[in-house]
């Protein structure tokens, strides 16, 4: 929200326009990341068999579609020029939901690239120990560790009325508390070191040993988990780096007001931006996984089939069972 002695100088068709174009972005990522991402689930959870490669597609998968099915809210927010009429609850968890998708799917890429490090650098541990079972439990260590560090923003989020305007927000807390300006620059540089600078360096780090390693010995591991997973990485970097940088700005620029607001849209566009993330990912998949792509064909093959006949399941499980082998020989 902008602080009341900027107000005057926003330009409010322009600020329509920003908010227009922010339902619309949210709009769409809802359908996509919802369908997209449902999908991925279904076929990851249910239709393939269970690699580590595929553990660590569905959790990612989870947290985009947790992200996606919540954005009605958010659309209804922005549309009625953000007031919320939600609640104080809704308003914690909805408001919120973004930066724990942030934290889960980072959180993820640096598993999977330290994953794939330890996979090329030590094989043999690999072979004996890196099974689906150690996956999932390192992956629920990671959800852990996203609502840790989830739970500051939720602490201070909260719904605030407005006498003057006869509105409801969700914000929070530090933008409008004595002092809230130095909480609110420590959040943005905790936010932006311990869940954006350390953890890709860390994915940097993996992936020049993993690139180092395979150029030394002359390795030659199958390429396609490596491209998905960089191709994942890559989109999350250009999806959520510039709304770290209008965060900072937004901060910086508190005491001036022309700033302030370029700031505000800015941030408003970048965090539009950020959405797209959760709906790319399904794409990538399936641009990039060949066995994933026929894996989705054959599933939402045989559920057409299954709905409209029940002498088909003898065919339908001979494809699935083809299909399982074909996937056994290889990794996602």
């Amino acid at each position: 929200m902008l602080h009341n002695e900027c107000l005057e100088q926003v330009n409010h068709v322009l600020m329509k326009r920003v908010n227009t174009v922010a339902m619309v972005v949210y709009s769409l990522v809802f359908v996509l990341g919802t369908i997209g991402n449902g999908l991925v689930i279904f076929i990851t959870g249910f239709r393939m068999k269970k690699t580590v490669h595929a553990v660590w597609i569905l959790n990612l998968a989870i947290a985009d579609f947790t992200f996606s099915i919540f954005l009605p809210f958010n659309i209804v927010y922005v549309g009625l020029n953000f007031h919320w009429p939600f609640g104080r609850i809704m308003c914690k968890l909805i408001q919120n939901i973004a930066f724990f998708n942030l934290i889960a799917s980072i959180f993820l890429l640096v598993v999977i690239s330290v994953d794939r490090c330890i996979t090329v650098w030590w094989p043999v541990w690999t072979q004996n120990c890196r099974t689906p079972r150690l996956a999932s439990f390192v992956a629920l260590g990671v959800w852990i560790l996203a609502v840790l560090f989830f739970s500051p923003d939720l602490y201070f989020t909260e719904t605030y009325y407005d006498d003057e305007t006869n509105t409801t927000y969700c914000l929070n807390t530090y933008d409008i508390n004595e002092g809230g300006e130095s909480i609110h620059h420590v959040m943005v540089i905790a936010r932006f070191i311990f869940g954006f600078a350390i953890p890709f360096s860390v994915i940097v780090i993996c992936y020049g040993a993993v690139a180092w390693r395979i150029r030394r010995d002359h390795l030659s591991p199958s390429s396609r988990p490596f491209k998905i997973i960089t191709a994942v990485i890559v989109a999350f970097f250009v999806c959520w780096f510039p709304f770290h940088i209008f965060s900072f700005l937004i901060v910086k620029a508190l005491n001036e007001c022309s700033l302030h607001v370029v700031a505000y849209i800015g941030l408003l566009l970048s965090y539009s931006l950020a959405h797209f993330n959760s709906c790319l990912n399904p794409v990538l998949y399936f641009c990039l996984g060949h066995n994933f792509k026929d894996k989705m064909r054959c599933s939402l093959l045989s559920a057409l089939v299954n709905a409209f006949t029940e002498e088909s399941n003898q065919s339908t499980t001979k494809t699935k069972t083809r299909s399982s082998a074909e996937l056994e020989s290889h990794s996602l």
